[in-house]
């Protein structure tokens, strides 16, 4: 602003120099001719003249230059103090005759308590009389306004400045606040507890960061909670048949081939107990990882009929078809076929010879619906939850060897799916388990 305000001033300062002249030029053409039989008047006489009708600038003195010195003179309001003493001023009268021997367009010189002053001339000539109109402006006098303005500009910047920085460290400590909060409950999170979440307040970038941050530290509780779940599960479990391995490894007389024989079936009956444990709670354990499924476009229809012939070879039951839906859906036919059967299997125990066992499918508005219905006793409304839950039972049925983890496994392969699986009861009596799953699930449109 400084430098491009220094230039448009020198620029003004030029083109009223040049005004000067023009208004000189002008004067001497409008001068009156000589009365008859006078002489007429001097090249003094007419500068004279045009120094008594002009008015300077405040920062401004004209001069008549007449016979290599200064004859007259007009001072503006600044510096009327300093006309007078122009005369003798050595520097002045250096510049001005340089100047007006064309030596130089202008000169510069300086001057205590004025500083710098720019002097320029127009020559004049009558006869053999020569002269000029001596044009002295004193620069830094015309630059104060610019001076006071660029300081005041450069206070009122400062205080800008510093009432911004402050503005921008409140601000930008507001705003980065969550992530110091962020920050400190990283670290206090530890690997036996990572139930802290953070607040999440507002809109931003920040706040999606905050909710991204909550919903991984969701997902590492998930897995952690799933993998402690999961240890505790085989331990307990497993702690029955290793010790009835131990025992009978413990008692038995290798002498006794008969003994030997029973016990070699007993253990390998133990151990074909916990590999079918064991297979299921790692199913159970990795059901919600990316490689669990491998959904295809799969015949409703054909699935059906798939599943209704397979669940007839489990048991002599009354088994029926009871719909059959039409349309493709995406999912993995073979965990499908493996909830549907446990269902069915689950029927069957809970069932006698002669009961009726129903598989069925719809599909409408977009959903798939399989269903395993029973006449057994059904399943009261507070055991619902329960049964789905590892190792969750109602009432056992008398021969019944499994570990109570089929309907969690349902649940879980249900679950991958994004789908539900809900229990309602049957008429006249018995359960109903459906499931019920998208057409066309989000995970697998993503």
């Amino acid at each position: 602003m400084y430098a491009i305000a220094y230039s448009n001033g020198n620029e003004t300062t030029l083109n009223e120099i040049e005004q000067e002249f023009d208004e000189l030029d002008a004067f001497l053409r409008r001068y009156p001719e000589p009365v008859a039989g006078q002489p007429p008047d001097t090249l003094e006489d007419r500068l004279r003249g045009f120094l008594r009708n002009n008015v300077p600038d405040e920062q401004e003195i004209l001069v008549g230059w007449v016979n290599d010195r200064p004859e007259h003179g007009i001072a503006g309001d600044d510096v009327e103090d300093v006309a007078g003493s122009l005369a003798t001023n050595p520097d002045f009268l250096r510049a001005t005759r340089s100047v007006v021997e064309g030596r130089a367009p202008s000169a510069r010189f300086d001057l205590p308590s004025y500083g710098e002053v720019v002097v320029a001339s127009q020559n004049l000539q009558q006869g053999d009389a020569e002269g000029a109109l001596v044009v002295v402006t004193f620069m830094d006098l015309r630059r104060a306004d610019l001076v006071s303005t660029m300081r005041t500009y450069a206070v009122v910047a400062l205080f800008s400045l510093l009432a911004i920085t402050g503005l921008a460290a409140w601000q930008s400590g507001r705003l980065l606040a969550p992530l110091r909060v962020l920050r400190d409950t990283a670290e206090d999170i530890s690997e036996s507890d990572l139930s802290m979440r953070l607040p999440e307040v507002g809109n931003d970038d920040i706040s999606a960061l905050t909710r991204t941050f909550n919903a991984m530290l969701a997902r590492l509780e998930s897995a952690f909670v799933g993998q402690r779940q999961f240890l505790d599960d085989a331990g307990h479990e497993l702690k029955t048949p290793l010790t009835v391995l131990r025992g009978h490894l413990e008692l038995l007389d290798p002498t006794d081939e008969q003994e030997v024989a029973e016990t070699r079936e007993l253990l390998l009956d133990e151990i074909d107990r916990m590999s079918r444990l064991v297979g299921d709670l790692i199913l159970l354990a990795k059901h919600d990882r990316p490689d669990f499924l491998t959904p295809t476009a799969v015949s409703v229809e054909r699935l059906t009929h798939t599943l209704y012939a397979k669940a007839r070879a489990l048991a002599e039951r009354e088994w029926a078809l009871e719909g059959v839906g039409e349309g493709i859906a995406h999912l993995d036919e073979q965990r499908i076929t493996q909830a549907v059967l446990q269902l069915a299997d689950n029927a069957v125990k809970h069932t006698t010879d002669g009961g009726r066992v129903g598989i069925g499918s719809r599909v409408e508005e977009g959903l798939v619906s399989l269903w395993v219905s029973d006449t057994g006793p059904g399943v009261p409304p507070e055991m619902r939850s329960h049964i789905f839950e590892r190792f969750g039972r109602a009432d056992v049925v008398p021969g019944d060897e499994g570990f109570g983890l089929g309907l969690s496994i349902v649940k879980a392969i249900v679950e991958a799916h994004g789908g539900i699986v809900r229990i309602d009861d049957a008429e006249p009596q018995g359960a109903v388990f459906t499931i019920e799953l998208e057409q066309e699930p989000r995970w697998h449109a993503s």
